[in-house]
């Protein structure tokens, strides 16, 4: 199933040579968000580049559940900084002109 915005939870698993059950614990860890329809189970295309580095993290550098969960946590904490600096800049660009 590969509607459109949504790729298959077993297209991605069998792709990536990993178990379904890898995906659920994600979920229960809220590190993803999947979506269920009649026939199977689907993670939006937008998530996918999450996905695919947390499947990255976990099995090439080997690194558990929660240093992932704080991985992302800290990544987007770092994000929603940079965001602010650069607001904070353009503001301060306003004022020096």
């Amino acid at each position: 199933m590969t509607e459109e915005g949504f790729i298959s939870l077993d297209e991605f698993c069998a792709s990536h040579n990993i178990e379904i059950s890898f995906i659920s614990r994600l979920q229960e860890h809220d590190l993803i968000r999947t979506v269920t329809n009649a026939e199977s189970i689907a993670v939006s295309l937008e998530e996918l580049p999450v996905l695919e580095r947390i499947v990255r993290m976990h099995f090439e550098l080997d690194i558990n559940l929660e240093g992932i969960e704080t991985i992302v946590h800290l990544l987007t904490k770092m994000n929603a900084m940079q965001s602010d600096i650069i607001k904070l800049q353009n503001k301060l660009r306003r004022y020096e002109d």
